[in-house]
């Protein structure tokens, strides 16, 4: 008989226990989080109060910038706690509400960005029936229909994992709660659970990437048939920013599933986390507003306002 054992924190053993190291990654998770928080608020205020931002992409852009708020906000903040004060234990509440939002925000985005490159290519290929497929009605229902498929992914995977026993390890090899090493620890059969991940995988993943890759398959060879190069330059300059935030979300994912031997999946766990979590939700206002005089514009006319409500 196993020795079973009522769980009521865990320990999460971070990135580093090298003091040195543990230093520079608190100073880049906290420049990067601000950043990130920073530069997405940025983005939901224009698209709030400049009324030339509101139009169903930009309104799609303003939801995906609250998830990319909340997606590093379930994750860093805790992450820079632990390493300012050396605390490593998480209770089993906290680590389960971690888990569940982590997952929910990050599974939301995939869907997002399916429903994003659909917009892109309403825009580019029906340019004349734009304003009437994409009213602002319209684009509630994709949204909430991205929160409910998310939720009804998640919600079964994540009850019957509220059911594992844990026995003598309450170690959490990673620096949040991750489903892949806590069911690791878990001594309670995981095969269901696992099968279940598989399949929400398989849904989350697969089918929205073969959605964004039809769209811009569809996307690029209209593109290619308009006459003129200026407006094949224009037209690639709208989407190009959402082929590469695209390329960096999937991207990373698929990098989880190439590991070099089982030694590292781990580390490379890790690694790809701190992309998702950190660098990704910095980089992706960047690249949505470098290129784009619209919003460039609002930022200005934003800047002009609080110049002058500081002089009245």
């Amino acid at each position: 008989m196993r020795n079973h054992t009522s769980v009521t924190s865990f320990i999460l053993l971070g990135l580093t226990d090298v003091p040195q190291l543990q230093i520079l990654i608190f100073i880049f998770l906290l420049i990067t989080y601000m950043l990130s928080v920073t530069r997405n608020l940025s983005i939901v205020i224009l698209t709030l109060v400049d009324f030339h931002l509101k139009t169903a992409m930009y309104f799609f852009l303003q939801n995906f910038s609250y998830l990319e708020i909340s997606f590093t906000s379930a994750c860093i903040p805790r992450l820079l706690y632990s390493i300012s004060t050396g605390d490593r234990t998480i209770t089993y509440n906290a680590c389960i509400c971690q888990l569940f939002f982590t997952y929910v925000f990050g599974i939301t985005e995939f869907f997002l960005l399916a429903a994003m490159s659909f917009v892109q290519y309403v825009a580019i290929c029906k340019p004349l029936h734009y304003m009437t497929i994409m009213n602002f009605r319209v684009c509630k229902r994709p949204i909430f229909c991205c929160w409910m498929t998310t939720l009804l992914i998640m919600l079964p995977p994540h009850s019957l994992g509220l059911d594992l026993e844990y026995c003598a390890s309450n170690a959490i090899d990673h620096f949040v709660c991750d489903a892949n090493p806590m069911l690791k620890i878990s001594c309670s059969d995981t095969w269901l659970i696992d099968q279940m991940i598989i399949i929400s995988a398989v849904i989350s993943f697969l089918i929205t990437l073969l959605c964004v890759v039809l769209s811009y398959m569809y996307i690029i060879r209209k593109i290619l048939k308009l006459p003129s190069a200026q407006q094949r330059t224009r037209a690639f300059s709208t989407c190009s920013s959402h082929i590469i935030v695209d390329s960096i979300t999937y991207g990373r994912c698929i990098f989880v599933y190439i590991k070099p031997s089982a030694k590292d999946e781990m580390g490379i766990n890790k690694g790809v986390t701190v992309l998702t979590t950190c660098i990704s939700p910095m980089l992706n206002p960047f690249i949505y507003t470098l290129r784009n005089k619209q919003v460039k514009q609002a930022f200005n006319d934003l800047v002009k306002r609080f110049k002058l409500l500081s002089k009245n």
